[in-house]
């Protein structure tokens, strides 16, 4: 199933990460495609504040590749693949391990050797101005049980 939702702000693309995060556990894996300045960072704040974690706290994680953020109801581990190019470096990080912890995002997902079967697809384009067009493709495994929407 594929969900497209229109946002004409960061707030508003926060709003639908904080929805869409409402529904997750530990498990979920959320991968994100999307040009630089789509919003990926302000759409993973959202799911922050979705799993309980204060938003502020998120930042993107280009040079330490992965951020993690406890404290709300499941962990959140963020991660920006935007440096890697190589497979193996990719592979070592152990994002299979980390999964299982908590909610995994990967920015920068189409990096991936291997993107997994049961991940949610994000992407998130560009339109005028401050619109953007967030594509949410749910695996035949998590079909959401209510609607996603943004607050507008």
């Amino acid at each position: 199933m594929t969900q497209t939702l229109i946002t004409h702000s960061e707030a508003e693309t926060s709003a639908v990460g904080r929805n869409l995060a409402a529904s997750l556990e530990a498990g979920a894996v959320v991968l994100l495609f999307g040009d630089l300045g789509a919003g990926k960072t302000a759409f993973v704040r959202g799911m922050a504040e979705g799993l309980g974690v204060a938003p502020g706290e998120v930042s993107s994680p280009t040079f330490t590749l992965v951020q993690e953020y406890r404290g709300g109801r499941v962990a959140l581990f963020h991660v920006d693949l935007y440096r890697l190019d190589d497979p193996r470096e990719i592979d070592e990080l152990g994002l299979d391990e980390i999964a299982a912890d908590g909610v995994l995002v990967v920015e920068w997902a189409e990096k991936l050797p291997r993107p997994g079967a049961d991940a949610l697809e994000v992407r998130i384009a560009h339109g005028d101005l401050d619109v953007r067009v967030i594509q949410i493709n749910y695996p035949t495994t998590q079909l959401p049980n209510y609607p996603i929407h943004s607050d507008r």
